[in-house]
């Protein structure tokens, strides 16, 4: 036992192995139930491979893709905080409000870095 509780915490292997088969279960799940995720995954689709393809070296192409990289992760911690957020209360609340608000701006913020990233490499 540890110092938090009574829960096992396992180590290790185990933890490892239980925290990828947690993390599989979120992409599961935002697969399934957010269509911002799935678009942007289908933007990745075709970003990925394009930038693999248009960088003429390795920073370049690491500079192409990365940020499509971060869009998609800010895009689960956004859906991650508006699933808590609708788990406390479905009643419409200013803090909730901008909790989901500031979120979404997270995404938007990620999406322009992925242009601004793009412009900048590209542009020759």
């Amino acid at each position: 036992m540890n110092d938090v509780g009574d829960r096992f915490k396992p180590t290790g292997f185990t933890r490892m192995f239980r925290a990828f088969g947690a993390s599989m279960k979120g992409l599961s799940g935002a697969f399934r139930e957010e269509a911002a995720f799935r678009q942007e995954l289908a933007l990745a689709v075709v970003v990925i491979p394009l930038g693999l393809w248009l960088g003429r070296n390795g920073i370049e192409r690491a500079l192409l893709i990365a940020p499509m990289f971060v869009v998609l992760i800010v895009e689960l911690v956004n859906s991650a905080i508006e699933a808590t957020v609708d788990r406390i209360g479905l009643e419409r609340h200013k803090l909730s409000g901008l909790a989901k608000d500031i979120g979404s701006a997270a995404v938007l913020m990620s999406l322009l870095l992925l242009a601004v990233v793009w412009l900048l490499v590209l542009w020759r």
